[in-house]
């Protein structure tokens, strides 16, 4: 067992103020229990609730995830991995103003898990034994748990592979850098990225629908500054459902994501959903400033407000 440093939270209605240390980590909250960490020889065991069998299975939470350094705060509300107990992050500004996201529509937190189940996507949904929902485990998590097929994605990754069979794919994968530009292109079961040289500067595999999900395993992306940026902005197009309709990417027009009848649709429901539209509904949802974050360089306070649910 890990040590106990467990908080207890306000009242309803009522906050607490705790002081937090510069770092970069994770703030879970749960209610009705305490979550249970354990330490194993290679650091801590984080709940894992697509394991079934995980000790938090049962238990309602979630967490926000922060940096917290000389230049200020990131904290974001993130559904990377799960969608679960509402809340939103902020932070205020020396002069008193306080920048926030995470909250949703109203009704919103109902109509997440009802769209869930109207796009067949309802599998991802755990449930209490009253058949109260404790969460939607993210599409990845969701593969890996059962809730969705391995394929749930097939169909439009060979679309955009026979697409760029015969047409290119530009990406330009810093919005600072308009004239770093890779061309991609597909011959047999690979994708090859040129630059404007022609030289091949990355290839990439035929994804599969875990690895489109989890922006990983075949769309691995490294801190680097060539295959690490591509692959995040083909992980942003593949959930958006946007490399069909646009071989320039990443795309911009957020009006036009998720509209293929094959997306990700736990973050086009999430993002729905979101009062501000900004959600982590997977793991590079940064792409392009999407993503629900709030960065605030002199931060005064932070803030992480738990949210009715209805």
């Amino acid at each position: 067992p890990a040590p106990d440093a467990a908080i207890a939270g306000p009242a309803n209605g009522q906050t607490k103020t705790i002081r937090m240390p510069k770092f970069s980590g994770r703030v879970y909250f749960s209610i009705g229990q305490k979550l249970v960490f354990k330490l194993t020889s290679g650091g801590l065991v984080q709940p894992a609730v697509q394991n079934p069998s995980d000790p938090n299975h049962d238990i309602l939470f979630n967490w926000s995830e922060y940096t917290l350094n000389d230049g200020g705060l990131w904290i974001n509300s993130t559904q990377v991995d799960m969608f679960s107990a509402p809340y939103a992050v902020g932070a205020k500004a020396p002069g008193g103003t306080v920048k926030n996201t995470g909250h949703l529509k109203a009704g919103g937190y109902n109509a997440v898990f009802s769209g869930l189940r109207s796009a067949g996507w309802g599998g991802l949904i755990q449930n209490r034994q009253d058949g109260t929902p404790l969460r939607a485990l993210s599409p990845g998590h969701g593969i890996e748990a059962g809730g969705i097929p391995a394929g749930t994605m097939n169909d439009y990754i060979n679309r955009v592979w026979n697409k760029y069979s015969s047409s290119t794919l530009t990406v330009t994968p810093f919005a600072n850098e308009p004239n770093t530009k890779y061309y991609g292109r597909v011959s047999g079961n690979v994708m090859n990225f040129t630059n404007g040289s022609g030289a091949v500067v990355t290839s990439f595999q035929k994804p599969d629908s875990d690895s489109v999900f989890g922006c990983y395993k075949l769309l691995d992306a490294p801190n680097d500054t060539v295959r690490g940026p591509i692959s995040r902005t083909l992980c942003a197009g593949f959930n958006r459902s946007t490399l069909l309709t646009n071989p320039n990417q990443p795309d911009a027009n957020g009006a036009g994501f998720y509209r293929d009848a094959v997306t990700n649709h736990y973050s086009r429901l999430i993002h729905d959903r979101m009062a501000d539209g900004k959600a982590y509904g997977f793991a590079f949802d940064d792409v392009g400033a999407h993503e629900s974050l709030v960065h605030e360089a002199n931060p005064q306070e932070a803030f992480m407000t738990l949210d009715p649910f209805n």
